[in-house]
């Protein structure tokens, strides 16, 4: 039993000294707290939602900061000759209005209702007594650079509030002649005015800057989110003439039409931006030649109604338009007969004799 016993404590004594043997590292202490990683979770931050902007420009349907809607909109006669182009501050424009003149040429008239932030404007041309009508009907503040007899006319009887580089005390002030254009275009191309100058001239003259009482511009728009319907109109060609085509192309990552004219893109030469705006009007309308006018200029029926069609959205739809005298604004209506509603954003207005032809596709 002795024997047992001490041979039991010689094996529990190899196997001790074995273990350790085979053990070659002292086992390994737990690391301290602070060494150990820290793990942060960090939380997903959320996008800052869109400011909503109080107010909005009742041209465009766009909000803005400050309340415009009172302000009297400035419309601006511009040259469209090849050789006068490019035209300056157009793509900052609310509405583009362009109609054919003599010769198969065309003018437009850019609106802006506010145009402090707008940079050179021009070159500034001669007024027509449609384009005086159409500024009348947006109760504007009309710049021009000189004019035909029945613009003066115009001008005179409709009390229209016009400003003249010509035929008036505003060149060098109000109005200035470019040196590069005058020398490389000609005198009658080089006429320029800018949103600064006019926003610190016009309080100096002795014309009201807000809308006459009850005058309210009466566009609707669409509401966010909600597209124009009809049929396809990706594409249109308006061809005032021989010489002049205007050419509209839908880009739908935009929502805008891009628009072309003389074979080119149609650019603003401050910003070298291709004009895009968010709705096509094309109007149809009496055109004829201006009896016994010897320059051949023309006569555009403004006022009455008429038809026309809305390309918006890559859409077209047939509409009406009215409007009731020189000092109302033009109207539009859908197909239903209720108030046309147009995509928010700048509109270009073509106005077009009955024969015009205007391609969609």
């Amino acid at each position: 039993m002795l024997y047992r016993a001490s041979l039991t404590a010689l094996l529990a004594l190899a196997l001790s000294v074995g273990l350790t043997a085979c053990s070659s590292k002292p086992p390994e202490e737990p690391e301290s707290p602070e060494s150990q990683p820290s793990v942060s979770v960090v939380a997903p931050v959320k996008p800052e939602p869109e400011p909503v902007l109080p107010y909005v420009n009742p041209l465009t349907g766009e909000g803005c900061a400050q309340d415009i809607a009172q302000k009297r909109p400035v419309a601006v006669m511009l040259n469209n000759l090849k050789k006068a182009l490019p035209q300056l501050g157009v793509s900052q424009a609310d509405i583009i209005y362009e109609a054919p003149a003599e010769g198969g040429i065309t003018r437009m008239l850019a609106v802006f209702q506010s145009v402090e932030e707008v940079g050179n404007i021009g070159s500034v041309r001669s007024a027509r007594d449609y384009y005086v009508s159409l500024a009348m009907g947006h109760d504007a503040l009309y710049l021009h650079a000189g004019g035909s007899p029945g613009a003066y006319a115009a001008i005179k009887n409709w009390g229209a509030a016009a400003f003249d580089c010509v035929n008036g005390p505003y060149e060098g002030t109000l109005f200035w002649r470019d040196k590069e254009r005058r020398r490389s275009m000609g005198m009658e191309h080089s006429v320029l005015t800018s949103g600064s100058t006019i926003s610190e001239l016009m309080p100096t003259y002795s014309y009201r800057l807000e809308h006459k009482e009850g005058y309210q511009y009466p566009a609707a728009f669409l509401a966010e989110g909600e597209k124009a319907q009809g049929e396809p109109g990706n594409w249109v060609s308006v061809e005032f003439s021989t010489y002049k085509t205007g050419v509209f192309t839908y880009q739908p990552e935009t929502g805008l039409y891009l628009v072309e004219e003389y074979g080119a893109p149609y650019l603003d030469g401050n910003t070298g931006e291709q004009v895009a705006v968010k709705n096509i009007l094309v109007l149809r309308t009496d055109v004829s030649g201006l009896q016994g006018d010897d320059a051949g200029r023309l006569s555009v029926r403004t006022t009455g109604t008429g038809t026309g069609q809305l390309f918006c959205d890559g859409t077209v739809q047939d509409i009406t338009w009215s409007k009731a005298k020189h000092s109302a604004p033009l109207t539009y209506y859908g197909q239903n007969g209720q108030p046309l509603r147009l995509g928010v954003g700048p509109t270009y207005v073509n106005l077009v004799g009955h024969s015009t032809q205007v391609t969609v596709s």
